[in-house]
């Protein structure tokens, strides 16, 4: 089969790699149907993050169940299945909590940007849909993957709810999901911070009412303008930098809650949140927790979160799907890795 394969900074390559076997009898095997790019895997292709070796890459997906091991109960071939980024049992102290991104057995993926995957802990990590979805949902079931989710978490660390004002940091595919988990979750005033045109289409149409295009102090006295010059009550921080924390820092009021999502990179300004009474609260997403119901409002086409993939290619095009990514030419790159190559 064939999947990508990270070898260096900017340098993703489609190769063939071995097919995937159940190895243990409680994994499966699925043929990936769609996969994508994330903001996260930017960070080892522009070099922050190191890449010391070739390296199968990509945790996002969905697809058919194509065997299983002897263990497994809750999948059986034919089925159409997402699981979340982070392989869990859903059975051990920590999952029974809610806590399904700390799996006490968590498991990873080698690479789902590929055409067929072993999916570890299946029985845990996998929901299928009741029979196979219309193909115009199979975008919005890929984000279940990761960005819905984790866009959700974000929204749920914050407390966001019917009576909360709340900013999102970041326009990428997590923040704009953020901004339609906040709508979901009944705020009535949801800022997002953006300065693209293409991105401020999407949050609208995710529920956005206001839209900020200012950063650094213009765009946090803008966030005060909106909400009686103390902040929002939730910041939904979903970009990971340095820059992108201090922006939240600066636009929670005093006794707010940040939920924080983005990939950790720079220091967080602890001193700031201390005197200011915030709160924080976030890290990976329990995907495994939310899928269900967030699987429901896509089923029932109460949200469309797929509308963050704004480039579609072949699995063969995978290094464009990173450089489009790369140089914020596309939201989010859709890839399918057993379409119809010419």
């Amino acid at each position: 089969m064939y999947g990508a394969v990270i070898h260096a900074p900017g340098d993703v390559r489609y190769e063939e790699r071995p097919e995937p076997e159940v190895l243990e009898p409680t994994d499966a095997v699925i043929r990936v149907t769609a996969a994508c790019v994330c903001g996260s895997d930017l960070w080892r292709y522009r070099g922050i993050a190191p890449v010391t070796k070739p390296t199968p890459i990509g945790h996002e997906y969905c697809g058919v169940v194509e065997a299983v091991g002897d263990a497994v109960t809750s999948v059986k071939p034919g089925d159409f299945v997402v699981g979340g980024f982070n392989p869990c049992d859903n059975t051990c102290a920590a999952c029974r909590k809610g806590a399904t991104a700390n799996c006490l057995n968590a498991a990873h993926y080698d690479g789902c940007q590929a055409e067929r995957l072993r999916v570890p802990l299946a029985d845990g990590t996998l929901v299928a849909t009741p029979g196979m979805p219309d193909e115009d949902l199979i975008p919005s079931i890929l984000t279940l993957s990761d960005v819905m989710c984790t866009g959700w978490h974000a929204a749920v660390s914050a407390g966001v709810g019917p009576d909360t004002t709340v900013a999102v940091v970041g326009d990428g595919a997590v923040g704009l999901c953020a901004v339609l988990a906040a709508v979901q979750l009944g705020a009535p005033t949801v800022i997002a911070m953006s300065r693209h045109e293409a991105r401020q289409k999407v949050a609208t149409a995710f529920g956005a009412t206001h839209i900020v295009a200012e950063r650094d102090e213009a765009g946090i006295a803008a966030i005060q303008a909106l909400t009686e010059g103390i902040g929002a009550d939730c910041v939904l921080e979903c970009v990971g930098t340095e820059e992108a924390r201090l922006q939240a820092a600066g636009a929670v009021r005093v006794g707010g809650t940040i939920g924080l999502v983005g990939v950790p990179h720079g220091d967080l300004p602890v001193e700031r949140f201390f005197w200011k009474n915030i709160g924080i609260k976030g890290g990976p997403a329990n995907c495994r927790a939310y899928l269900p119901h967030l699987l429901d409002l896509v089923l029932s086409r109460t949200i469309n979160p797929g509308l963050v993939f704004d480039l579609e290619l072949p699995l063969s095009e995978i290094a464009e799907a990173y450089a489009a990514m790369d140089t914020r030419r596309a939201i989010k790159s859709l890839v399918r890795p057993n379409a119809e190559v010419d």
